[in-house]
């Protein structure tokens, strides 16, 4: 374990960004959001959550694949250079870090993202425990430790320093490469470690949404889950806006576009969100033509089909992103908790 005096931090994060693309938190007018560091920018560490993830460093909004042109009568295919530069990620959030571990579920099994996989080969991930877990987290539900996030570089924020720990061959390599800023950490500095980490154990364990069941959900459930008519009821008021979608950490369904420069062709990928009525819309009419069937399909691929297909991870970390943006709070704790209860109810 080393530790980073609070009054060396700017100092060095400016000897990361000079080194390497750095992205750090900053406070905009709608809230904390991922931006590239400059000597400018002053990082927003506090903020508990960030209005999106930095997912799109990894698996961006909109990113070019190849392009197309015909030279001479003939074809050629020139694909997009995958990212190569190192780069790192300063102050994401252990819920932020397990999304990826989720995303890489889907991008890292055959057939391989190799764009995302390059991303994800060189970016270095260094979390910050959750000081101060708000109402709207509800991590814990997904086994995450907000004390003790994943990730590269684990940071836990004391009254004077920050205490780093590597969790990965990456994330010693890069202690080591920084070591000039850090010095290691004797007794008294692991028990004030521990401390932070037991108080913010302690906060979470008292949060409103820590003790939502999945119960009920999960590998296996398709049968018991999907003709249930309750969907009908908790999409009702449903505005299908995907706010919910273009927020959350792990969706990761996409488009594919060509766009013609009239120099040629660019075949490009860009976020798309299962609530809107023309997702996935074929000639052959295989989209879910209501938004009842949308609604289902969403909850049931975070909390079915997701663990199911994935190694048992369920396809949300509890970041509580849904939770504050959706304008009808029919997020993902409505759906488990109604029904929860009139499963409970139903027992009596």
């Amino acid at each position: 374990m080393k530790k980073l005096e609070k009054d060396r931090l700017s100092a060095f994060l400016q000897q990361i960004g000079e080194e390497m693309p750095l992205f750090v938190p900053v406070q905009k007018e709608e809230g904390a959001v991922f931006t590239r560091w400059s000597p400018e920018v002053t990082p927003q560490l506090g903020a508990v959550r960030t209005v999106r993830s930095p997912k799109d460093l990894f698996f961006p909004q909109c990113e070019a694949l190849y392009t197309l042109k015909t030279e001479q009568g003939k074809l050629q295919i020139a694909p997009q250079k995958r990212a190569e530069e190192p780069f790192a990620v300063f102050g994401m959030r252990g819920c932020d870090a397990r999304a990826l571990q989720v995303l890489d579920q889907v991008f890292l099994t055959e057939p391989v993202d190799t764009f995302y996989k390059a991303r994800r080969e060189n970016g270095v991930l260094l979390t910050l425990a959750c000081r101060r877990p708000d109402t709207a987290c509800f991590c814990t539900v997904f086994q995450n430790d907000p004390a003790d996030p994943l990730g590269d570089v684990c940071l836990v924020e004391g009254d004077t320093c920050f205490f780093l720990m590597a969790k990965t061959e990456k994330g010693q390599a890069f202690l080591d490469r920084f070591a000039s800023f850090l010095t290691p950490c004797e007794e008294p500095d692991e028990n004030a470690c521990r401390k932070e980490q037991a108080n913010i154990r302690a906060i979470a364990a008292r949060l409103p949404l820590r003790d939502l069941s999945l119960e009920g959900w999960g590998p296996g459930q398709t049968d018991a889950r999907f003709s249930d008519p309750r969907w009908d009821t908790l999409s009702k008021n449903c505005l299908g806006c995907g706010t919910c979608t273009f927020v959350c950490p792990v969706c990761q369904c996409y488009d594919l576009h060509d766009y013609d420069t009239g120099h040629g062709v660019i075949h490009y990928r860009c976020w798309d969100s299962c609530m809107y009525e023309d997702f996935t819309r074929m000639s052959a009419g295989n989209n879910r033509p209501t938004r009842m069937q949308r609604y289902r399909q969403r909850f049931m691929h975070k909390l079915v089909y997701g663990p199911e297909n994935n190694n048992g991870m369920y396809g949300c970390v509890g970041c509580g992103r849904c939770v504050v943006k959706c304008p009808s709070s029919l997020h993902i704790v409505q759906v488990l908790r109604k029904m929860r209860k009139e499963e409970e109810h139903a027992k009596l």
